[in-house]
């Protein structure tokens, strides 16, 4: 297929958003809350791709080149879309004393999470409490713990520190769990 793409043949190009356009959608889904800017961004990304077919070098896979370039589509989309006032995290984040401690300690959960995020149900919580998240935290928290990329390609990709993706991703994941707090405290009802 990859020859025949780099020989700009038309049957290949459909072929690849076949099979790869439902799996650059839902990556595209996970950065962007519309689902028109969602789409925009695959057809950016095909777009792109298209262009640099010739440039693959075949290190990776086509599905993970494919992947990269639909998450850079995102995050321009995200970039040159007018900002809104985002919320302070700082509300979500645990309150410590002079003395470091935290003022109210955290109950555990009544299950563990692992077994919890199998259910179809806390999965859908989990994802609508991730977009609750202000934006800088909430891509930094994706492009880490959902995607998988790590610290250094992160800040490459938001071209910002390698400082600045811990901090956020360590308050993302803060401010996520009071998120879900009280959904799975084993205090809950």
């Amino acid at each position: 297929m990859l020859a025949a793409l780099r020989h700009g043949r038309e049957e290949a190009f459909e072929q690849l958003v076949r099979l790869y356009g439902g799996r650059m959608l839902a990556v595209a889904r996970r950065f962007l809350r519309n689902e028109e800017d969602a789409r925009d961004a695959v057809q950016d990304a095909f777009v792109s791709a298209f262009k640099a077919i010739d440039r693959f070098a075949g290190n990776s896979r086509l599905s993970t080149w494919l992947q990269r370039i639909a998450i850079n589509a995102a995050l321009m989309k995200l970039r040159s879309k007018s900002r809104k006032p985002e919320t302070s995290i700082d509300d979500l984040l645990p309150k410590f004393r002079d003395d470091g401690h935290p003022l109210r300690a955290p109950l555990p959960w009544k299950e563990d999470f692992d077994a919890l995020i199998q259910r179809s149900e806390v999965r859908a919580l989990v994802r609508e409490r991730i977009d609750q998240l202000p934006e800088p935290h909430r891509t930094v928290l994706l492009l880490r713990d959902i995607e998988e990329f790590d610290t250094e390609h992160t800040a490459k990709l938001l071209g910002i520190s390698t400082a600045a993706v811990k901090t956020r991703l360590h308050r993302a994941r803060q401010a996520l769990r009071t998120l879900l707090d009280h959904h799975f405290r084993g205090d809950a009802a």
